[in-house]
């Protein structure tokens, strides 16, 4: 019982004893409206920066423009893709096909179902909050989370990194809920909703092993820890498939890097600020009791990107979106924090810092989020900059082929070029990029023309590198020149001519 009380939400108020009847219980409007506007008001404030700047005029990053592509196949063409590429996405992709179905809505459908899943976990980081350490707490904590600049990012992005953390956050709050209520239902909504973020991306089920942390650190009956594992085993058990495939295109992950120290300091820096805010809560002598608010986001901050980054000893897979519901840790930390303060009569203090926050996130960070420049590979930026160099009858290449990701918006025959290596269009051929043709193929072809535009990514070169590539790398050498060179972002658009053509 001890440990139920530890994952329970604060209690203030005294219990009336046996011999002193309890108060009248108010009416159900009333006792729940306070509730209404502690959930609603982060979700409100995260719809409002969501859909502030949306379209980003008119700029689309690469993944995005992935997105957009593989929602417009049809359905046949999608499943016959995922076989070969992209299965971790697979669910996300479908569900954007039904979107676009339904409504072809461009830019703003494309980041629509982001902004509404990043205010379902604002309102659900609120929640928890409130029953973690209080309403204070959870309204704090939910206007934090509302307003973090990575959450603001990917709650305008196409991508299912904005629905994975709203259902880790909804599988949460029903873990706490299982943990002190023991109703075998609420098991099974957490199996589903384990079931469902991990379908969605497979790293979200490292929110598992946050969750098994909380479970084992709580010291909960043996009976609890059953079901808890036996959730577990079914997510595990219903997403494998998915895991086993997305192995085998592991390929498509080969241009991440081995964490560097930028994102180690990164991680220790995110994770002293939870620990201060652990710090500040025990040490405020005004708390009526421990809340259960440390043992459940502390865990959910800090073991999904340390696995990630200790996964890096076998294969670089760390990248901080992927495990961007750990976001939600932290504000459940702060808010709490900030609830402490305000209750050892710091009111100033906390107004004064949320003030700070909100016009820092929604000021010179909030309009560079939402401004060209915030992403470094701008699809629309490139094309431009692509049918700027480019002549009519120009030949066009791509180094490595994955950068033709670059021109999934608009192919480049709309521009009078001619795609060199290109053997199969992406549709056609069920692929992310096209086939493209043997390197014999290649030199033929890039010899048939006399000007060759080249789009390149310098590092994903290095990264990609196989004979295809290096044909082109050869027969440009030994038969064309240079004529001018011009970076966008992370690509270089360079202009070659046949002998001494310039």
């Amino acid at each position: 019982m001890a440990t139920a009380q530890r994952l329970a939400p604060d209690s203030h108020a005294v219990r009336p004893s046996a011999r002193v009847p309890a108060p009248p219980r108010p009416s159900v409007s009333r006792a729940r409206r306070p509730a209404y506007v502690i959930v609603a008001a982060p979700a409100v404030l995260s719809v409002v920066l969501g859909l502030w700047g949306i379209r980003r005029q008119g700029t689309l990053w690469q993944d995005e423009a992935v997105t957009y592509d593989m929602a417009h196949r049809g359905l046949g063409d999608l499943w016959a893709t995922l076989g070969q590429a992209d299965a971790v996405h697979g669910l996300y992709y479908l569900l954007m096909h039904g979107v676009f179905r339904l409504w072809e809505g461009g830019l703003v459908a494309l980041r629509l179902p982001s902004v509404l899943a990043m205010a379902c976990a604002a309102a659900g980081v609120a929640a928890l909050g409130r029953r973690l350490a209080g309403p204070r707490a959870g309204l704090a904590a939910g206007l934090v989370f509302a307003l973090l600049p990575v959450v603001q990012r990917y709650a305008q992005e196409g991508r299912s990194y904005a629905l994975v953390t709203a259902l880790v956050v909804a599988q949460t709050w029903v873990l706490v809920r299982a943990c002190t209520e023991r109703r075998r239902s609420l098991w099974a909504y957490y199996a589903a909703l384990s079931t469902l973020s991990g379908l969605l991306h497979e790293f979200a089920l490292l929110a598992l092993g946050a969750h098994g942390v909380t479970v084992l650190a709580a010291r909960l009956p043996r009976a609890v820890v059953a079901a808890w594992a036996a959730a577990c085993s079914c997510a595990v058990t219903v997403t494998a498939p998915l895991v086993l495939l997305s192995l085998r295109q592991s390929r498509q992950v080969a241009w991440i890097e081995a964490p560097g120290a930028g994102d180690v300091l990164g991680f220790l820096l995110i994770v002293g600020v939870g620990l201060t805010c652990v710090a500040v809560r025990r040490r405020a002598a005004t708390t009526p009791r421990r809340s259960g608010t440390g043992i459940v986001a502390m865990p959910l901050l800090v073991v999904p990107p340390a696995l990630l980054l200790l996964a890096a000893a076998v294969r670089p897979l760390y990248v901080d979106r992927y495990v961007l519901y750990a976001q939600a840790g932290l504000s459940l930390l702060v808010g709490a924090a900030l609830d402490t303060l305000w209750r050892t009569g710091r009111p100033r203090t906390v107004l004064a810092l949320m003030m700070a926050a909100a016009v820092v996130a929604v000021g010179s960070v909030g309009t560079h989020l939402r401004s060209p420049a915030s992403r470094a590979d701008d699809v629309s930026a490139v094309a431009r900059a692509l049918r700027e160099a480019a002549a009519p009858g120009d030949g066009v290449l791509f180094l490595p082929a994955s950068r033709r990701v670059w021109t999934l918006q608009r192919e480049p025959a709309s521009y009078g070029l001619f795609d060199i290596a290109l053997a199969a269009a992406p549709r056609i051929s069920h692929t992310l990029y096209g086939d493209e043709l043997p390197p014999a193929g290649i030199r033929t072809g890039m010899l048939r023309v006399s000007r060759i535009v080249v789009v390149r990514e310098p590092a994903r070169e290095r990264q990609e590198a196989n004979e295809r590539e290096e044909a082109k790398e050869a027969t440009l050498r030994v038969y064309f020149t240079r004529c001018g060179s011009r970076a966008v972002g992370t690509a270089r658009i360079d202009v070659y001519a046949r002998g001494d053509g310039c």
